[in-house]
């Protein structure tokens, strides 16, 4: 048997809490049969978890921002007839430890191409072992399992291949000033915008499969950004408190992702060589790389056929095609 990780139903809270006007701690008490001792510590919890949660004198409480949660079969009406046949599960749940572990744990049993979103990740991961910090109900975290007949090898690039897609489906939605980081990343100039996450599974030389994770940042509440440590982006700043739907932006990444995988499953990473360079954000750039091996100094100079970042140095080129490695601006 699979096992299965929580997928816990939103608070009851939650539900009753509008954007619209206030609630009072009495009607809440009321409606939950609790006390309003038991309310305040449920909006504690809320808004530690990341919900922006405004007490109104006098009136009760509010959120600050309306959810608007993410629906499956919202997502499936949104997508091309030729993409809904394409698709294995597509999944939508409150609380996950992480979508990327769900479709690991899954993996013998989901069918290929699944899609699995989650509302809140307590686990969520992303390079090199680090957290993702997942604020409930307001961004977009996800996986996808893709399998393929080959093996490892025939894999690389796959992480950047994602990340155009993902570009193409944020293009499609209107927004702008994205580009791409090697290896997995897509930044603005406000910082990191989303990442992507390839774990690999199945035999080394073939059958094998990929779990995509990848998380974009819709709105990032100001607390979550003093716990982040870096710059970032999101959609509501970018574009301009209107950012996209987000039930219509899933499905213009499934589509955009399902088109990609398709692509790579045919000719690998060599088809968006052109595409990825167009948005490379390192490119031309000085730049520090920390290798294990040892850090080194030189400028981008793009990505070659495979998928590894050139970089020049006073020696002459270097490829890294590490992912264990971190690259900065120098």
């Amino acid at each position: 048997m699979v096992p299965q990780s929580s997928r816990q139903d939103p608070p009851p809270l939650l539900a009753l809490l509008s954007a619209q006007a206030p609630v009072s701690g009495a009607e809440l008490a009321a409606r939950l049969l609790i006390s309003r001792a038991a309310v305040w510590k449920q909006i504690r919890v809320l808004r530690a978890a990341g919900v922006e949660v405004e007490a109104c004198a006098g009136r009760g409480y509010r959120l600050v921002r309306a959810l608007a949660p993410l629906d499956a079969a919202a997502i499936r009406r949104a997508l091309p007839a030729a993409t809904r046949k394409t698709l294995g599960v597509l999944e939508t749940h409150w609380k996950l430890d992480s979508t990327s572990s769900e479709c690991a744990r899954r993996a013998a049993q989901l069918p290929d191409r699944s899609f699995v979103f989650a509302e809140v990740q307590t686990a969520g991961r992303g390079r090199r072992g680090r957290a993702w910090l997942s604020p409930p109900a307001g961004n977009l975290y996800f996986s996808c399992l893709q399998r393929f007949a080959r093996g490892y090898a025939a894999l690389s690039g796959l992480s950047l291949a994602v990340g155009v897609a993902v570009l193409r489906a944020l293009q499609d939605a209107g927004v702008a000033g994205v580009r791409l980081k090697w290896p997995n990343d897509l930044m603005t100039d406000r910082g990191k915008l989303a990442g992507i996450l390839i774990e690999l599974g199945g035999e080394f030389l073939g059958p094998s499969h990929a779990i995509a994770g990848i998380g974009i940042n819709m709105h990032v509440p100001s607390a979550a950004r003093e716990t982040i440590g870096q710059p970032v982006a999101d959609l509501d700043a970018l574009c301009d408190g209107d950012p996209p739907q987000r039930n219509i932006l899933a499905a213009m990444l499934v589509t955009r992702l399902c088109e990609a995988l398709d692509t790579f499953a045919r000719s690998g990473f060599a088809a968006f060589v052109d595409d990825y360079a167009r948005n490379d954000a390192l490119s031309g750039l000085a730049l520090r790389i920390d290798d294990p091996r040892g850090a080194f100094e030189g400028i981008g100079a793009g990505i070659d056929e495979r998928g590894a970042l050139r970089v020049r140095t006073d020696a002459g080129e270097r490829l890294v095609d590490s992912a264990e490695v971190s690259v900065r601006k120098a």
